[in-house]
């Protein structure tokens, strides 16, 4: 068995890019384990062999049991894993970046931190929504407004579109079968997304929880990132789906929305939309987000190169430069 130090690390290039995967795999009734680097999913009907490397995030539903190698190797790919409930309400994750850079997160933090940056990408974020629209005079009660405002006229306009009796948006926490086809439909499809955003955003190395429309919750900036996509692909495609039939909504949502999220080539569009976000057409950050490089803070915002005493003159180091314990 090698050792930690004879083991190769993993760097960005051996792992596939956010942007190319499989933006979910939703799996229910079956037991979850490892295939040298593919993970199988075993019921009644056989075995099913899936990449692991190729997965954005792995929805667990009911019935599922999953390994601890299995695990592991999802989270040496960088996958993201969701425990879902009963029709893929409840949602729970966790994964690994697959960036080594920590220039995306600092870069959220920064931008977090101070309040008017913090509204600055607030803005963006509503501009990149309704780019018809120009929210820069906006205050935070008036984004709120205006942002309900037309997620109202959406489903106004989609029930006008379908031909479905719209009664309002209504969810019942822990009772999903409470809401009509077309709410169940916006759920399903709703939750999906949360999933889908936070696989990326956990990709990228950001930090789930420093929203900056959404706060105080550990999802907030991925609540944040799938909003982004509400009236344009989650909610028509809500509409579409329970305008077809009552029968099954969830999981007719969740293959709808699979396919139209690798048509329109989402998982790509969400990491462009991070960096525009939180880089702010700062390209010389930009060109760090993928380097596998670790330094060490010093005085006067200065970085200094790490695998080094600096309290000794002279420092021994091996080969690849890292220094001999």
């Amino acid at each position: 068995m090698a050792t930690v130090s004879q083991r190769l690390a993993l760097t960005p290039r051996h792992l596939t890019r956010a942007g190319d995967r499989l933006s979910f795999i939703y799996l229910e009734r079956c037991t979850v384990h490892r295939d040298a680097n593919a993970i199988t999913a075993e019921d009644a009907e056989g075995t099913t062999h899936i990449p692991s490397a190729t997965i954005g995030t792995l929805l667990l539903g009911p019935g599922t049991r999953i390994t601890h190698q299995a695990m592991s190797v999802l989270g040496e790919t960088g996958a993201a894993v969701a425990w879902v409930g009963e029709q893929g309400v409840r949602y729970y994750a966790g994964g690994r970046a697959l960036t080594r850079s920590s220039a995306l997160a600092e870069a959220q933090a920064v931008q977090w931190a101070n309040l008017r940056s913090r509204l600055s990408v607030a803005r963006a974020m509503y501009r990149l929504r309704f780019p018809d629209e120009d929210p820069a005079g906006l205050t935070r009660k008036g984004l709120l407004g205006c942002e309900g405002s037309r997620v109202k006229e959406c489903y106004r306009a989609e029930a006008a579109r379908t031909g479905i009796r719209w009664r309002g948006r209504k969810y019942t926490p822990g009772d999903f079968a409470a809401g009509d086809a077309v709410n169940q439909a916006i759920t399903a499809a709703a939750q999906c997304m949360y999933g889908v955003a936070h696989a990326v955003v956990a990709s990228l190395g950001c930090s789930p929880a420093l929203g900056f429309v959404h706060s105080g919750h550990e999802l907030s900036f991925v609540l944040d990132i799938a909003d982004l996509y509400k009236t344009e692909i989650g909610i028509p495609l809500a509409f579409d789906v329970a305008a077809e039939s009552e029968e099954d909504v969830a999981s007719r949502t969740r293959r709808a929305l699979r396919d139209r999220i690798n048509e329109v080539s989402l998982l790509d569009r969400c990491v462009v939309d991070i960096k525009h976000l939180l880089l702010q057409g700062d390209t010389g950050v930009s060109a760090t987000t993928d380097r596998d490089v670790v330094t060490l803070q010093s005085d006067g915002g200065e970085v200094v190169a790490a695998g080094r005493n600096y309290g000794d003159a002279d420092v021994d180091t091996g080969e690849d430069g890292a220094m001999l314990w």
